[in-house]
């Protein structure tokens, strides 16, 4: 075992959105904080690329979002179902009252590499990549820290609080031995990019088409779309044995302006399966321990606001634990309260999505083309509903507001 002279307030593991956007946040408050990443890098392909208004005003806040939106990134402003015989824009963000009125999608990668390069700047911000965490520190049944492994061997971090916020695998919530009940996904998705050219639809921003069984999403880029083609829940492995051309077929019949170019989904090596699931753990947090983010509420990509949930998690964390520092510690009641905080939020938005799960799952029961519900069509087409559902995406459910005057040393 090697011992460090490392030693911080907090150790925040898994550097994914929330992870690094709450490291920055406590470190710009002056606590010192390591964030532990068990990867050497940031760039895992088909991550989620959404930065809705809402996070995009707090980097506004922060000084930060002139310079994160210099880097490339695709402005979207609607979000749209495709049918066989209809086009419903159910989303049109560039009504919502913001100087930020789209979806930015940039590269997940982009994003945290951003933020760890202002993090660095920070003297009480430590990065270490390369760092998988193994076990749990503990003293009379609190948790203490954390031991993880590097290139150098093992180390024991000491830590007043440990946040995991290492995704819908946590491996924090695994040694804590807290459990993430499933509430019923019945889709994966099969992830894949196809390139962008100009004579594309230039109203095509994030869309859904429907077909019978199967649907497709469609995520812009400067140069790509990221297509996600649903499954059943299970049924990658028939999906392989039939091949890559039911595919290219769904994508020449429905998204009839990519045929030209779905010729170059010419393998089942260039798809990447994410399966989908929508779970929660009861309890957040231990004395000395919190879950955050997919670790403590696995969201669905239905919707893209994984990023949003984990990110307005860090703002209330940061909320409540810089302020209970100051006069102190952080006590477990001080974790219960950012549960608390966001737990509304989070069941509102899982309970949407379990909704969207269960129609899916009835439609391929019956064998029934998959298309919005006829009260949805009707909505679709009043011009306030799409405004309403466009602050709804933009800001999510009970958004909190980061306490500034936290960040004044």
């Amino acid at each position: 075992m090697n011992d460090r002279d490392d030693t911080s307030r907090c150790v925040v593991v898994g550097a994914g959105p929330g992870g690094m956007l709450l490291a920055y946040l406590l470190a710009r408050a002056g606590i010192p904080v390591t964030l532990l990443e068990s990867q050497r890098d940031f760039d895992r392909d088909f991550r989620g690329d959404s930065l809705h208004p809402y996070t995009l005003e707090l980097l506004h806040t922060l000084g930060l979002a002139d310079d994160l939106l210099r880097r490339p990134h695709f402005r979207a402003r609607n979000f749209r179902f495709h049918t066989p015989v209809t086009t419903l824009t159910l989303t049109d963000y560039g009504k919502v009252r913001s100087p930020f009125n789209y979806v930015a999608l940039m590269p997940q990668a982009r994003f945290l590499d951003f933020i760890a390069g202002e993090a660095a700047t920070l003297p009480t911000f430590t990065l270490r990549t390369g760092s998988k965490v193994t076990g749990l520190l503990e003293d009379g049944g609190r948790v203490s820290g954390v031991r993880y492994r590097d290139e150098d061997g093992e180390h024991d971090l000491p830590a007043e609080l440990v946040i995991g916020t290492d995704g819908r695998f946590s491996k924090v919530r695994r040694l804590a031995g807290m459990r993430a009940e499933p509430l019923g996904a019945t889709t994966d998705i099969l992830w894949f990019r196809l390139p962008r050219r100009d004579t594309d639809p230039a109203e095509a921003d994030v869309d859904l088409y429907f077909g019978a069984h199967h649907y497709v999403g469609l995520l812009g880029s400067p140069q790509t779309w990221q297509v996600g083609y649903s499954l059943p829940k299970g049924d990658y492995p028939e999906a392989k044995k039939r091949g890559i051309e039911p595919i290219r077929r769904f994508l020449r019949e429905h998204v009839s302006w990519l045929a030209d170019r779905a010729h170059l989904l010419d393998d089942f090596g260039r798809t990447t399966l994410l399966s989908v699931d929508i779970s929660r753990v009861p309890t957040w947090h231990r004395d000395g321990l919190l879950l955050l983010g997919d670790a403590a509420h696995v969201i669905s990509p239905v919707g893209g606001n994984g990023i949003l949930m984990a990110i307005q998690d860090a703002v209330a964390c940061a909320n409540r634990i810089v302020p209970a520092w100051r006069s102190g510690s952080v006590t477990e009641s001080d974790l219960a309260a950012i549960q608390a905080d966001r737990a509304p939020a989070i069941r509102q938005v899982q309970a949407d999505q379990v909704a969207v799960e269960q129609r899916l799952a009835r439609a391929r029961e019956r064998g029934r083309p998959i298309s919005p519900p006829s009260l949805l069509k009707l909505l679709a087409a009043v011009p306030g509903v799409r405004a309403r559902n466009a602050r709804k995406n933009a800001y999510g459910p009970h958004p909190p507001r980061l306490d500034l005057a936290l960040l004044d040393r």
